[in-house]
């Protein structure tokens, strides 16, 4: 399916991540609602010590390719990663050729930088419960007005420094995350994970968990 969907379960089970994307600009009213459902979002103690660096200029989309030739150097060999023969039809292949097409064309896309302000009593895994869960409602956000995203690397690896130092993000403060958005080529989910029972225990690890909690019926 594709277009905009109101229904929040239709909206979770079909926010498949988006690599492809048109030449059609997202305008500000869209963009500007994925942002405030992220504001929505919890963190520790509703400090809302976040900051959203909308990247859309021709210098800052430049950096955004920069860091994501250099993050495509560094997953290559992490997944194995070659770019797949034209005649490859195979699911890898179609997923390579995505994922090579989104950095390819990474300077023409507007993304968004989120980031955290650093707590010296809290570890970063601890401060990405009040970040992680902002980019989650704007990952929601953009699917349900039938828009696609990406969450990248890019701001990860060499592309920190090249990001940190274009944008002007103050030494306190951690890169928490990267979204490319925009209109998709293609549609949406459904999403593919693995079976809830599978991966859900009940008191104790490995406890298998009743099939009434592990249902995978989404309610009606």
């Amino acid at each position: 399916m594709t277009g905009p969907a109101t229904d929040v379960w239709t909206v979770m089970s079909t926010a498949r991540t988006i690599r492809r994307f048109t030449d059609k600009p997202v305008d500000e009213a869209t963009l500007g609602r994925c942002l405030r459902a992220a504001t929505w979002a919890p963190s520790g103690a509703n400090a809302q010590e976040w900051r959203f660096v909308v990247l859309r200029s021709p210098e800052s989309r430049a950096v955004v390719a920069k860091a994501a030739e250099q993050a495509l150097r560094v997953i290559e060999p992490v997944y194995g990663m070659t770019r797949p023969d034209d005649h490859d039809d195979s699911r890898r292949a179609r997923t390579n050729r995505a994922t090579y097409e989104l950095h390819d064309r990474a300077g023409e896309f507007t993304s968004v930088l989120f980031t955290q302000k650093r707590f010296p009593t809290a570890s970063e895994l601890l401060l990405g419960g009040s970040i992680f869960p902002a980019m989650q409602n704007f990952l929601l956000a953009a699917r349900a007005q039938g828009l696609g995203a990406c969450m990248t690397s890019w701001a990860s690896y060499g592309g920190e420094p090249l990001l940190r130092e274009a944008v002007g993000v103050p030494d306190d403060w951690m890169l928490a995350g990267h979204v490319v958005v925009g209109w998709p080529q293609g549609n949406h989910g459904p999403v593919r994970r693995r079976p809830l029972a599978d991966v859900t225990y009940l008191d104790r690890w490995e406890e298998q968990a009743g099939p009434t909690l592990v249902t995978e019926a989404p309610p009606s």
